[in-house]
């Protein structure tokens, strides 16, 4: 765990030099394009170091620095970049690692858009992907071929909430000399930090716990700056897929409470689990700190929190019920992602038709819940509302 002091000090004090900026408070947003240059060796060195000079805001921009520099630390990375999506910082990470001919392997089931990427994209460049249950170092260890490069991880998963060892995996790849790569969207950084346990690349959606306020959609990739800088120079500034000025300030106004919404958060979430784990129309729940759960000690090894996704089954054989569920709250939203202030809810069905529903398919019956930061009696009020619907 990062000692709450430093954690203090890197959400409210790194970067902030206020001396540069009229000793305002918040940092400004540097809401500009281009900068300017007085003699020509300025301006050279520019050129020649873009990626530590303010150039041209594609690149380094203030605003954004002091927001790279907070992440990069609470990552315990040497540096990061900030992304105008998670998916980009998924694209990006993976494709400045790989090259024609190259076989990696992935968990089953990523975020879509990794998965779409693994499948859709990567073989037209003769890149192959092979998915494994990612909680058995085994699965990894069988699936190495000779032109495995890569290693691609989302621990928790933010569907199963499949967990993978970080550690031991992290040692098998350096074996190998294979680069591995986690998504950490579900944690952030203050519950978990892939690289501290040997992980080359950690990245996540900054849309989500980050920026806290679901307005906001971006991306973070933390690691060497030996990585960042090979993946700056390339990939980063061909596709100019950086965050914008004012959606870095925001992400910095994000990061100012992200230790008390996270606290607020799972404390919170157990309450609803317990709820829910006792109430009688729910079949089962999966949560990465119920006891219950699978890899319920692996998840309190490597996890200081779970924040609060989570799934659960309802008991029933009609697919109408489970919409009457969703379309009866008041309160919790039908949506998708998480992160943010509002308590969410996204049933599993709403990619089945009716007359495809399988009552016997647990998984159709499966709805992923977000707890935001409301009140625990308001949501569970809200829940009930759903049940009494489905009587």
């Amino acid at each position: 765990m990062i000692d709450p002091k430093t954690v203090s000090n890197i959400l409210n004090e790194l970067g902030e030099d206020r001396e540069d900026y009229f000793n305002a408070i918040a940092p400004p947003i540097m809401q500009t394009s281009n900068f300017a240059f007085k003699k020509v060796d300025d301006f050279r060195d520019a050129l020649e170091n873009e990626s530590s000079r303010y150039l041209y805001s594609r690149g380094i921009n203030p605003t954004v620095q002091i927001l790279s520099q907070k992440l990069a630390a609470l990552d315990c990375a040497e540096d990061c970049l900030v992304f105008n999506s998670g998916a980009a910082a998924i694209f990006t990470s993976v494709f400045a690692n790989i090259k024609s001919g190259d076989h990696i392997i992935s968990v089953e089931k990523p975020y879509t858009w990794a998965q779409k990427m693994f499948n859709n994209v990567l073989p037209r460049f003769n890149v192959s992907v092979t998915y494994v249950d990612g909680r058995n170092i085994e699965n990894f260890e069988k699936a190495i071929q000779p032109n495995t490069t890569l290693i691609y991880l989302e621990s928790p998963n933010s569907w199963t909430f499949y967990l993978q060892d970080l550690a031991a995996v992290a040692k098998l790849a350096r074996s190998k000399k294979i680069i591995t790569i986690c998504d950490n969207s579900y944690c952030t950084p203050l519950y978990q930090r892939p690289i501290q346990l040997g992980i080359d690349l950690t990245l996540q959606s900054a849309t989500k716990y980050i920026n806290g306020h679901s307005d906001v959609v971006a991306g973070v990739l933390s690691g060497t700056k030996a990585m960042v800088k090979k993946i700056f120079s390339s990939e980063y500034m061909n596709m100019g897929i950086g965050t914008t000025p004012f959606n870095a300030w925001l992400l910095i106004r994000g990061l100012r409470t992200l230790q008390v919404r996270l606290t607020r958060i799972s404390q919170t979430t157990q309450i609803i689990v317990n709820y829910l784990k006792s109430h009688e129309e729910v079949e089962d729940l999966t949560f990465p700190f119920d006891k219950d759960f699978r890899q319920y000690d692996l998840a309190k090894k490597q996890m200081d929190g779970a924040c609060g996704l989570f799934s659960f089954y309802i008991k029933t054989d009609s697919i109408k019920k489970i919409e009457l569920f969703c379309e009866s709250m008041q309160h919790i939203i039908m949506a998708v992602s998480w992160g943010g202030y509002e308590s969410l809810i996204m049933p599993n069905c709403a990619s089945v038709k009716e007359e495809d529903f399988d009552a016997n398919n647990k998984e159709q019956r499966k709805l992923r819940m977000y707890v935001g930061l409301e009140d625990p009696q308001y949501i569970i009020e809200d829940l009930e509302r759903g049940f009494d619907a489905m009587k």
